[in-house]
């Protein structure tokens, strides 16, 4: 079925890749129905319309009140729908959200591939990420066939998003047509205070860390763009890494510092001195009540070095990524746009 004549839902719109998504949705004429949670706010949606000059066409989304853990509330939004793109996601490297993230990125997709098949969807889209792939390969490209291995040190966020694709697979199994998209470390615009959203807000404020870690870094347009294009194909039953670059986090927040004409960091992070902060941030956390802003895990992660190949979604499609560079221009533009 062409997505011309398609009827679309999209689970977690008011997120940075739904919220982008949604944007290049619209842009091409569908029919779009988006779930949001009942107390949700889309100002920020609304912002990432406008970042693109098109706040009139926000108001062509039709907008369905539902929780992806709570199937009575989803069977509204899946009348007539023909495809799904499942964006819905907890993101957390916090102990204290494993409970959650289970319910959410495993329950929850759980449901949504269900309902996909009571309600005959054509075809089936679901957001993972590179988390889920074996991390062995330090030295060499991780690929789509670098699975998963439990006897690792997986931590809570890839063993949910692992659960969910597991879900997926198994919808696959019974007749519902699935492509599961892997993408690197997103980066996008509309969402500061959140995850990488952070990267922007701290090269503004002259942030003079960095660590020289290396992993796949990708524009949220781009992960929009190649899950639109993989669903509007023939692929099916398939799975991809989306990266466009593999970078280190000291290029990237330099890249970023210096598009948003910041200075950019100078201090490295050792393995001690990371260890040192997400130790203090988790005191801090307890003392506060708030998320800590670096864990054990990201603690770690800043200091691992591993590098993804795109090959596969590059030949399906004869893809090409956009230089980061590029990207994360557009991105600070976006940045300075609203914050004058």
């Amino acid at each position: 079925m062409s997505h011309k004549t398609a009827k679309i839902l999209v689970s977690g719109g008011t997120g940075l890749v739904g919220s982008h998504l949604l944007v290049q949705l619209v842009k091409k004429g569908n029919t779009i129905r988006a779930l949001r949670r009942k107390n949700s706010d889309l100002t920020k949606v609304k912002q990432v319309f406008s970042y693109y000059d098109m706040e009139p066409d926000f108001d062509r989304i039709e907008w369905v009140t539902g929780d992806i853990t709570d199937i009575p509330s989803l069977e509204d939004a899946f009348q007539g729908i023909t495809h799904v793109y499942h964006c819905a996601a907890v993101v957390s490297f916090s102990r204290k959200d494993e409970n959650l993230m289970r319910k959410v990125n495993i329950e929850g997709t759980a449901n949504m591939v269900n309902l996909s098949l009571a309600y005959k969807v054509a075809k089936f889209c679901y957001v993972s990420s590179i988390a889920t792939l074996d991390k062995k390969r330090e030295n060499s490209l991780i690929d789509e066939s670098c699975e998963w291995n439990p006897e690792n040190n997986n931590y809570d966020y890839a063993i949910s998003k692992y659960g969910g694709e597991m879900e997926v697979w198994r919808a696959s199994q019974e007749g519902l047509d699935v492509i599961i998209v892997h993408p690197g470390v997103i980066l996008g615009s509309g969402y500061w205070t959140y995850n990488t959203g952070r990267f922007f807000t701290n090269a503004a404020k002259n942030f003079p860390y960095y660590s020289t870690g290396i992993t796949g870094f990708v524009g949220v347009r781009e992960v929009a763009d190649s899950m639109i294009r993989l669903m509007e194909s023939a692929i099916k039953n398939d799975h991809f890494i989306l990266v466009a670059a593999n970078r280190s986090f000291q290029d990237i927040m330099s890249l970023i510092a210096k598009a948003l004409g910041a200075k950019p960091p100078y201090k490295k992070v050792t393995p001690l001195l990371g260890n040192i902060a997400w130790r203090l941030a988790w005191i801090q956390s307890k003392l506060t009540g708030k998320p800590a802003f670096i864990t054990k895990h990201s603690a770690q992660a800043a200091q691992n070095t591993y590098q993804y190949s795109s090959e596969k979604i590059k030949q399906a499609l004869s893809y090409a990524f956009p230089d980061i560079e590029d990207s994360i221009r557009i991105y600070c533009r976006h940045y300075q746009s609203e914050f004058k």
